[in-house]
């Protein structure tokens, strides 16, 4: 069997954010090898397509669909009941949804703000608590998924808030995978850099512009990817070594390189 193949109908997945780009990824690879799934996010619509695209594709599989708003305080708890009364069970989390916001801080709404910092921070935290104390409860070996950012290292102007949420994602998926690794769960955080998707607001042509330029990979790269260091058991990766390279850069770059950037980035700021 594959890495991570399970016997069909035997496990399942729980992927938030799976209308689209990673997300949709996510589910296509897990249905690929064997697994149940339950699909979550904001609008149904997309939910329903990327079910019939699995369904499609593994005939076999159970999807079931949670249309869910998951910037809200009380959003985890509410995601866990529908599951709970969907009568399933989750051996993998993926915690994908996120909200990119690319504006100084004195510009972004006080409601985006607070939609941001839920969705990253509380929302996927209360996710990973409630996965792991059932599969504790269970007695299953389990794995958990966060999908944190490349940014993380780069605190540019602009990128203040999304760079922070996604710091908090990663520093508390190392910390929490140390926590439940004596109790056979398995946390990644994933943290690539520029990924080929809607989430940038670029269009088809700059996407592929990107791919061709390498600065970009593709959603299915990206998954295949995370997955593959979850069965692994990696911490935290970042996909392709040249990024890991730059890392040390991002951190040091002064402002008077920042500045003119920031001057031709201040007109994409949305």
């Amino acid at each position: 069997m594959k890495r991570g193949e399970v016997t069909p109908g035997s496990a399942r997945a729980l992927v938030t954010g799976a209308g689209s780009g990673i997300g949709r990824c996510y589910a296509l690879r897990l249905a690929a090898l064997g697994y149940d799934l339950v699909l979550a996010g904001n609008r149904r619509e997309p939910l329903e397509a990327v079910a019939a695209e699995i369904r499609a594709a593994a005939d076999r599989c159970d999807v079931r669909i949670v249309e869910i708003d998951l910037a809200r305080a009380e959003a985890a708890a509410e995601l866990w009941e529908a599951v709970r009364r969907e009568g399933v069970t989750i051996d993998i989390l993926i915690n994908n949804a996120g909200i990119f916001s690319f504006r100084d801080i004195l510009a972004t709404p006080p409601e985006r703000i607070e939609r941001i910092l839920l969705l990253h921070t509380l929302t996927n935290t209360q996710l990973c608590r409630l996965a792991a104390a059932d599969m504790v409860r269970r007695g299953c070996r389990g794995y958990i998924l966060n999908m944190s950012s490349y940014s993380l290292w780069m605190p540019f102007p602009g990128l203040s808030l999304y760079s922070a949420s996604k710091a908090y994602l990663r520093s508390f998926s190392v910390a929490f995978s140390k926590e439940v690794e004596e109790h056979g769960i398995c946390v990644t955080a994933v943290c690539p850099a520029g990924v080929a998707t809607d989430l940038y607001g670029l269009t088809p042509r700059w996407q592929r512009i990107g791919r061709r330029l390498g600065v970009l990979i593709t959603a299915d790269s990206c998954a295949r990817r995370g997955l593959r260091a979850l069965w692994r058991g990696r911490r935290c990766i970042v996909p392709d070594w040249w990024n890991r390279a730059w890392i040390p850069l991002c951190k040091v770059l002064p402002m008077w390189v920042l500045r003119p950037i920031r001057k031709f980035t201040m007109k994409f700021q949305a």
